[in-house]
């Protein structure tokens, strides 16, 4: 609008001008080099207009001839750019739908009219791997690591070739300088945080949790702090047990209801004769999380105390929690070492009609100890075996009955999870890999420095089957997936993995 209102007062004012021109005729007289030129205003007017506009079309015809070198150049670029793109784009669509030769073809497309550019490296080394060509996917991630502009995938696509090919030390190296070259860099700063747990470096680890801080939310923050917190403290519980108090404390201020960190707080309080906030940190942590550590821990805070003032403790702790299937298997375990055999009966008589292992075992006790009737404690050592199992700490198909805060099979940071070990896996189809974990580099750590274990009492047997032998049947239960090419070339998975090794 502003365009056309200024074009109509342009075209206005010069009509004015012609009109004022035309209504004021006058002679103009030129005399140069002996030669006499006479004409009027209007005439010299337009006369001046002409030339100028000729003078104009010469000076633009002699630019045009000067730069149309560069003009020819840039088109030529242009060209050679939207070819480029064309050909990354149909690569990368190639290696997205596992189409080898279109993919090859493609980049040697690439690399012949655009060699440098990011995009190209990129898809060199997506081709390389989707060959099965390590070399020549390593070579290509390494040119991009010497770039600035592709250095973090660069080292990212190395971090995943040294994983493929179990080197750990260079998967570390790789992600400890992605974490300082780009420190926003998620899998970097899990990376490297992962390492440190899976060797026990938890000052290093939460270090590099600060460091990362601002890249968290607060939730995961929190939970991340007070695992490394809780893994700290059962590390140096018996070399340093003032700082491990103090981290732990923190740990259960970080995470309330994080159950290795209630019930080893639980225990470090009533050592030091803080009964009654040991007894508030491990009933909050129960009310969220029956778990029978925390039952354990809660009956003894105490040290000393009668089994019947145990089984008192531990009513009033159920009170919280009526019903719960860990109630009554805590009440039932503290009857029993009270011989109170109506009360431990009575606590599991509910849940007899889903009978699980634990239930069974306390029943088969319950027999020997009240009627010293090994007859039916058989029989109830039968049904056990045949009973539902119950929840074990369990993190990638490792089934355990201490927690640990980094899972011995990936490495992966907080993997534990209190659930029935063959339920909670679940197979379903994978439309996108997972980018690979940190295996474990270290074992987990001695069962000494670990939460406390869930026990069933001295006299109680052992029917539970090992974890290997769970974790065999886990493994035979479950389809093993098919190698899945990434749709997104980039950068949680530079490339797919290789036939003989998915």
């Amino acid at each position: 609008m502003i365009r056309i209102v200024s074009f109509l007062i342009i075209v206005g004012l010069l009509s004015v001008g012609v009109a004022w021109l035309a209504d004021r005729p006058g002679d103009v007289l030129i005399t140069w080099q002996g030669q006499r030129i006479e004409m009027s205003v209007m005439v010299l007017a337009m006369s001046i207009l002409v030339l100028m506009a000729l003078i104009a079309a010469v000076l633009g015809a002699l630019l045009a001839l000067v730069r149309s070198p560069f003009v020819l150049a840039r088109l030529r670029r242009h060209r050679r750019g939207a070819r480029a793109y064309e050909a990354i784009s149909n690569g990368l669509i190639a290696v997205g739908a596992g189409h080898l030769p279109a993919a090859q073809k493609h980049s040697t497309d690439v690399n012949r009219i655009a060699p440098h550019e990011p995009l190209a490296l990129l898809l060199s080394a997506q081709a390389a791997q989707l060959a099965g060509d390590r070399e020549a996917a390593d070579r290509a991630f390494r040119t991009m690591a010497s770039r600035a502009d592709t250095k973090a995938l660069g080292l990212h696509g190395l971090f995943v070739e040294a994983h493929r090919r179990n080197d750990h030390v260079s998967a570390r190296a790789y992600a400890e300088e992605a974490a300082r070259t780009a420190p926003t860099l998620g899998w970097a700063a899990r990376a490297v945080l992962e390492f440190r747990s899976a060797v026990g470096d938890w000052a290093g680890a939460l270090s590099l949790l600060e460091r990362h801080k601002s890249a968290l939310d607060k939730a995961a923050y929190r939970r991340q702090r007070a695992v490394l917190l809780t893994a700290q403290a059962n590390a140096g519980q018996d070399s340093d047990r003032d700082n491990a108090k103090q981290a732990v404390l923190e740990a259960v201020k970080l995470e309330p209801t994080l159950v290795p960190a209630a019930s080893l707080a639980g225990r470090m309080l009533a050592e030091a004769g803080e009964l009654r906030k040991a007894s508030r940190i491990v009933a909050k942590a129960w009310r969220a999380n029956p778990h029978p550590d925390l039952a354990q821990t809660y009956s003894e805070l105490r040290f000393g105390d009668a089994a019947r003032d145990r089984l008192a403790r531990i009513e009033a702790l159920i009170k919280k929690t009526p019903g719960h299937v860990e109630s009554a298997l805590a009440v039932a375990r503290a009857a029993l070492d009270a011989r109170e055999f109506g009360k431990a009966r009575a606590a599991l008589a509910p849940h007899l009609s889903a009978l699980t292992r634990r239930v069974a075992l306390l029943m088969a006790e319950l027999e020997r100890v009240e009627h010293n009737d090994e007859g039916r404690a058989r029989e109830w050592m039968a049904r056990a075996l045949h009973a539902a199992p119950d929840p074990q700490w369990t993190a990638d198909g490792h089934v355990t009955d201490r927690w640990h805060p980094v899972s011995p099979v990936t490495g992966r940071l907080d993997a534990f999870e209190w659930r029935v070990p063959l339920t909670g896996m679940v197979a379903a189809p994978v439309i996108e890999p997972d980018a690979p974990r940190v295996a474990a580099v270290a074992a987990p750590p001695k069962e000494a420095a670990s939460a406390p274990a869930q026990t069933n009492g001295p006299s109680q047997p052992a029917a539970s089957p090992a974890p290997d032998a769970t974790r065999r049947r886990a493994d035979r239960t479950q389809p093993k997936p098919e190698p899945v090419i990434p749709l997104v070339h980039a950068p949680d998975d530079p490339g797919p993995e290789s036939a003989e090794e998915g």
